[in-house]
């Protein structure tokens, strides 16, 4: 089983909903409050020995909430439980960080979004439920515009969202339990998936816990109640799919199970499921403390470690998946706790490149084209209080020299769907404008799990010739060589074409060379008057 290791930083406030931002580092809020952190990892890409700075501060603060990465690198969050702007507020708003700024956006015109659930959908738009009856919404980030969607059997409130293989959102009905739903994005309509073969959801509270998608296309489920269940998909989008009941969570010193009550859950790459439960009674207000771990390995629930953060109530967790395959646990406390797990994941499951520049220049943007870039699943799991999913790819780059890790914010991605398999999927990167040159490795990881690595050369691309020199071979052929920037282009040319290059360019003042991986690309030449 995996370890515990604490942050060498450790925040100075209490460390509550994280968020992974698609240049690496990650932002978290200083709970119920306005104030947001981001947290780089060192130079050698440690999160452990990562460093806190301050990020702008969001118009109103919120607790409870809903909150999703758009397919163009920003954040909205929307809602709150709890707020200064009121309770169950409506109000929401997004972040850029390449702006560090914050700015409001409308809502669906509910008068109440709260902690409603939220699920992003593979096109990029946000699929957001009503509290208070079967409404459901879309927010679309590109036109800043909501639209009404169809409307479920029943009221969204305190419901976990997941966005299955094919596109589809599943729900466990809290209001309506032992029932589900699932929304289809093509008709923009709610079905029926059944219902569940143990009620997950506590009677007297209507909570539940996390589910999360797995590598195979089935969903775990977990519950308010200590029992647990899986989901499988149907083939086709009117289907209902099969349910079957999972393992129970052990029985506390009462002889209660121990219960996943509005807590945390986070897919591992390897394929195993960390999460909580804890012992509490069956009254509305009796919430589970001291928040104890489990391990699911597709058939049993294994106890592990706990983090010393994990004694408190478990509805305060929040769990983050890394793009090193680590987990971030804070628990609205000035403690922030890393889990490191077992190896993984399969070959099968990992992103793989197809297409992307062996060279690059600092400051220029690029597209990168692959499969499975956005990994198997949404990896992170609460429920209506906080959705921080991680389904996106994340462009690295490690010197082999220096040892360093750097990552190139990426953004647009063609998709925000899962587990797209064998489709060539993309996004754009941009490559840091402080970046040194040199000779790099590149990959792109998705849900913690990384492709192979890939060879990129990191150069200027462009400059001022200061030399030109021609080197003659024996049988006609010629090597042109230029001189930039303390180092020497070569490009292969023949006799005839030599001719031309040499009245077109020796006769200039001024000589511009560029250049893609290490070699000659084209020269231009003008004179100055």
């Amino acid at each position: 089983m995996g370890s515990w290791h604490a942050l060498t930083h450790q925040p100075t406030f209490a460390a509550s909903t994280m968020l992974l931002l698609t240049d690496g580092t990650v932002m978290c809020q200083a709970e119920n409050s306005v104030h947001w952190w981001r947290l780089t990892p060192d130079s050698t890409g440690s999160y452990t020995n990562g460093t806190w700075s301050t990020l702008a501060d969001m118009h109103n603060s919120r607790l409870y909430y809903a909150s999703a990465v758009l397919r163009d690198g920003r954040v909205v969050v929307a809602g709150g439980e709890y707020s200064d702007a009121g309770g169950d507020t409506d109000r929401a708003e997004i972040y850029d960080p390449v702006a560090n700024t914050w700015t409001p956006v409308g809502n669906p015109g509910w008068g109440y979004i709260g902690d409603a659930p939220a699920c992003l959908l593979a096109d990029g738009r946000l699929l957001m439920g009503y509290l208070h009856d079967a409404r459901t919404a879309l927010y679309d980030p590109g036109t800043n515009v909501w639209t009404a969607t169809g409307n479920k059997a029943s009221k969204s409130s305190e419901e976990t969202w997941t966005l299955l293989r094919d596109g589809s959102v599943l729900t466990i009905s809290c209001a309506n339990h032992p029932a589900a739903e699932r929304y289809i994005p093509a008709s923009g309509t709610w079905v029926s998936a059944g219902s569940t073969p143990v009620d997950l959801v506590q009677a007297s509270s209507i909570e539940i816990g996390p589910a999360l998608l797995l590598p195979d296309g089935r969903v775990f489920a977990l519950g308010a109640t200590g029992h647990t269940a899986v989901y499988t998909p149907p083939g086709n989008s009117s289907g209902t799919g099969s349910w079957a009941t999972g393992p129970d969570f052990p029985k506390d010193s009462s002889g209660r199970l121990l219960k996943a009550k509005d807590a945390p859950g986070c897919l591992l790459p390897n394929g195993r499921v960390l999460c909580t439960a804890g012992p509490a009674g069956d009254t509305i207000n009796d919430y589970p403390s001291q928040a104890m771990f489990f391990e699911y390995d597709g058939t049993n629930l294994i106890r592990v470690a706990d983090p010393p953060n994990a004694n408190t109530k478990i509805f305060a967790g929040r769990m983050l998946l890394l793009p090193t395959g680590e987990v971030l646990y804070a628990a609205g406390t000035q403690a922030v706790h890393v889990y490191q797990p077992d190896p993984g994941p399969q070959t099968a499951w990992r992103p793989t490149i197809t297409q992307v520049p062996a060279d690059v220049s600092p400051g220029v943007d690029y597209r990168l084209t692959g499969t499975q870039l956005n990994g198997l699943s949404q990896a992170v799991s609460y429920g209506d209080d906080a959705q921080m999913a991680t389904n996106y790819p994340l462009v690295r780059l490690r010197n082999p020299s220096s040892g360093t890790v750097t990552y190139c914010r990426t953004y647009y991605h063609s998709t925000m769907g899962v587990a797209t398999g064998t489709a060539a999927v993309s996004t754009n990167f941009a490559v840091p404008a402080s970046l040194p040159l040199g000779n790099y490795q590149l990959s792109v990881v998705a849900d913690g799990i990384a492709s192979a690595e890939v060879a990129v050369v990191v150069d200027k691309g462009m400059g001022q010739v200061a030399y030109i020199l021609v080197d003659h071979e024996f049988g006609g052929g010629s090597t042109m060589w230029a001189y930039v920037d303390g180092k020497w282009y070569a490009r292969g040319t023949t006799p005839s074409e030599l001719a031309g290059m040499a009245q077109e360019l020796f006769a200039e003042t001024n000589v511009t060379t560029w250049w893609s991986n290490l070699a000659l690309d084209g020269m231009r030449g003008w004179k100055y008057y």
